[in-house]
C-alpha cells in the first residue's frame, strides 16, 4: 500500500504488478509512504497446563476487510536461528474468522498466521512467532536446570541440559517483553548443555530440535540477597515438596515465613515449608521472607515462583482406559444376557415341538 501526501491511499496494483509477496513498481512508482500489511499473532494463553485449549487471533495491520487467515506451526531449523512454517491441518484455503482453536495443546511449541486475498492470493508476510509454553512433562523431551530450582542470584552461573530423542539442540528463552535469545546470546552451548557463565537473565527457558520441544521453566534471576528455593518441574499431585529460603551467603536465615499468594502461610517449621501431600488448591505464587539475624529489623523477600501441581500419570494413563474397560464389561453382561434368552426360547420351542409330537402320536393310535 501507498499513501500520499494527500492522503490519498493506493495498492500495488496502481503501482505495478503484485508477485506474490513482491511489488514491482515498472518504474510507475511515485512519491508517497509505503508499507505492506503486517500480521499480528497473539496466543491465549500463552502460559498453560496440559490439555488446555489455546486460541489463536491474527489481526492485519493497518485494518482492512476481505482477509482470509493462514495458520501455520514454527518449525524450528538450528543451523539459521530461525524457523519455518509448517501449515496447520485442514488450513489450506484459510479461514475467514480471524481465530483458530489448538484443542488439548501438551506441550511448548511455537505458531505463526498470515493473511491472503484476492484472485490468484496476495499474501502478506508471516507474523511473528509466539509461542505457547507449558511447564507440562513431555517424555520424549525435557529440560534440566542445575542447580535444580527457579530462582538464582545474579552472580551464579547455571547449566541448562537438554535431554530427549534428538542428537542436537538449542537452549531458547524469552523474557516479559516477548524478545526471544538463543543460548548462544547468554553463555554457550556444548553438546545439550548451555552453561550461562553468570549472564542468565530472568525468563522463560526451554529446549527445542528440528522435531521436539521440552518443557518450560520459568526462571527469576535475583539480585538481592534471598531466593526461593522451589522445584523446576510441575509436583505430582499427593506427593510431597519441601520449599526453602536461601541467602546469597552460607549463612543462616532466621524468622523466616512462607507466603502463598501475598498470605502468610501458618507454618511450624522454620527455615522451609513442607507440603506432605500436594493438591491442585496448593498451587500459586510463593516466596519467603526472612532476617540476617535473630534480632535484627531488617527483612529480606525473595521474589515469588509459581509452584505447579500435576494430576498423577497414573490416574491419567487409568483414565484412558477406565472408559474401554467399562465399556467392554457392559457389551460381555449383555451379550451373556442375549445368550440366556435365546437358550430359553430355544428350550421353550424344543419342548413345545417334542409336545406337539406326542399328541399327533397318540391320536395316530
Amino acid at each position: 500500500m501507498k499513501v500520499d501526501e494527500d492522503g490519498d491511499r493506493s495498492p500495488c496494483s496502481y503501482l505495478g504488478k503484485m508477485t506474490g509477496s513482491t511489488c514491482n513498481t515498472d518504474a510507475r512508482a511515485s512519491s508517497g509512504v509505503y508499507w505492506y500489511p503486517r500480521p499480528v499473532l497473539t496466543v491465549s494463553p500463552s502460559w498453560t497446563s496440559p490439555g488446555d485449549s489455546v486460541t489463536l487471533t491474527c489481526s492485519v495491520e493497518p485494518p482492512s476487510a476481505g482477509w482470509r487467515f493462514f495458520w501455520y506451526k514454527a518449525v524450528p531449523q538450528l543451523s539459521r536461528y530461525s524457523y519455518t512454517h509448517e501449515l496447520l491441518a485442514g488450513g489450506t484455503t484459510g479461514t475467514e474468522q480471524d481465530s483458530y482453536i489448538l484443542h488439548g495443546q501438551t506441550h511448548t511449541a511455537g505458531y505463526a498466521c498470515r493473511a491472503g486475498r484476492g484472485d490468484p492470493v496476495s499474501y502478506t508476510q508471516y507474523s511473528d512467532v509466539e509461542f505457547v509454553l507449558s511447564g507440562g512433562v513431555n517424555p520424549a523431551a525435557s529440560l534440566t536446570v542445575s542447580p535444580h530450582r527457579l530462582q538464582h542470584f545474579s552472580t551464579e552461573s547455571l547449566s541448562l541440559i537438554c535431554e530427549g530423542n534428538s542428537t542436537e539442540w538449542r537452549v531458547m528463552k524469552v523474557d516479559e517483553d516477548g524478545d526471544r535469545s538463543p543460548c548462544s546470546y547468554l553463555g554457550k552451548m556444548t553438546g545439550s548443555t548451555c552453561n550461562t557463565d553468570a549472564r542468565a537473565s530472568s525468563g522463560v527457558y526451554w529446549c527445542e530440535s528440528e522435531t521436539q520441544s521440552s518443557n518450560a521453566a520459568n526462571i527469576t534471576i535475583h539480585s538481592g540477597d534471598v531466593i526461593l528455593v522451589s522445584p523446576v518441574r510441575p509436583v505430582t499431585e499427593g506427593h510431597s515438596v519441601t520449599l526453602g529460603c536461601k541467602l546469597r551467603t552460607e549463612n543462616l536465615l532466621y524468622n523466616v515465613d512462607f507466603y502463598k499468594n501475598d498470605k502468610l502461610i501458618p507454618n511450624p517449621v522454620r527455615g522451609e515449608l513442607l507440603i506432605s501431600a500436594v493438591t491442585k488448591s496448593d498451587e500459586g505464587f510463593y516466596k519467603c521472607r526472612g532476617r540476617k539475624s535473630p534480632q535484627g529489623l531488617e527483612t529480606l523477600t525473595s521474589a515469588e515462583s509459581w509452584l505447579s501441581v500435576k494430576y498423577p500419570e497414573e490416574a491419567a494413563s487409568s483414565s484412558v482406559f477406565l472408559v474401554p474397560l467399562v465399556v467392554g464389561l457392559v457389551s460381555g453382561v449383555l451379550l451373556i444376557i442375549l445368550l440366556l434368552l435365546f437358550l430359553r426360547r430355544y428350550r421353550k420351542s424344543e419342548a413345545s415341538s417334542l409336545s406337539r409330537l406326542v399328541q399327533a402320536s397318540l391320536l395316530s393310535l
